[in-house]
């Protein structure tokens, strides 16, 4: 950004963005309980980085049922529909300092956003909406398109070449997150990484998987645009 290079941040929402205290694990309880008729415990899902399709796979390997992708997707939508209630519930809000970058970057005509989760489309906007951030990004990868997080992070870059009509080169984009899938996926791609301890991952724990940079939060918002200037 100081040399007046274009830059592409890819973020992710769960732990970076948002802050919604397991509403997204409680939201999932309540769609086994509609879907199933009963509960399956939320604690036998590895809920960090996952995408919501892995989540519904392994919900629905715990209820012993065939799983498909077609019966992720209805147990998805029940999700959907239980997931508005539950960022009430739970007070959902952005981390520190999240709005203030963003509307920073969005003011910056070198700068560019757009989502890389594990979300799919419609959690997302239904969280960030939620937030009052969604118009921030213009487009995004989703879980709708793959349940693979690296495969994300390639489809991400499709787009951006498509939606910001330019051959983006890995130096030119940042992945944050707040876990080493995060890390991963950007490093699939070449990408630098970003990584944010505002989750459920420590400095430390994210440090020993290599990103370019790991911050403890963005309360102070300049730490990452200092970052992103030098």
């Amino acid at each position: 950004m100081s040399k007046g290079e274009e830059i592409l941040l890819l973020w992710d929402i769960d732990g970076t963005i948002l802050s919604a205290k397991g509403a997204g694990p409680q939201a999932f309880k309540r769609a086994t309980q509609d879907y199933f008729g009963y509960e399956i415990p939320i604690t036998s899902i590895d809920w960090l980085g996952a995408t919501d399709y892995s989540i519904a796979y392994a919900f629905l390997e715990n209820a012993g049922r065939a799983v498909s992708r077609e019966e992720a997707k209805l147990l998805i939508d029940c999700y959907l529909s239980c997931l508005p209630a539950t960022l009430d519930a739970t007070n959902a809000r952005a981390m520190d300092g999240i709005r203030e970058l963003l509307e920073y970057f969005h003011s910056q005509k070198d700068a560019h956003q757009a989502l890389l989760t594990g979300n799919v489309r419609r959690g997302a906007e239904i969280k960030l909406g939620y937030l009052g951030v969604l118009h921030f990004f213009p487009f995004g990868a989703f879980a709708d398109h793959s349940d693979d997080r690296n495969d994300l992070s390639r489809h991400a870059l499709e787009l951006a070449r498509e939606h910001l009509r330019a051959d983006w080169s890995p130096d030119q984009i940042y992945v944050m997150g707040d876990t080493p899938k995060d890390i991963e996926c950007g490093k699939i791609i070449g990408a630098h990484t970003v990584a944010v301890a505002t989750g459920q991952h420590s400095v430390e724990e994210l440090t020993a998987h290599f990103p370019t940079v790991v911050f403890e939060s963005f309360a102070d918002p300049q730490v990452l645009i200092e970052f992103l200037a030098g």
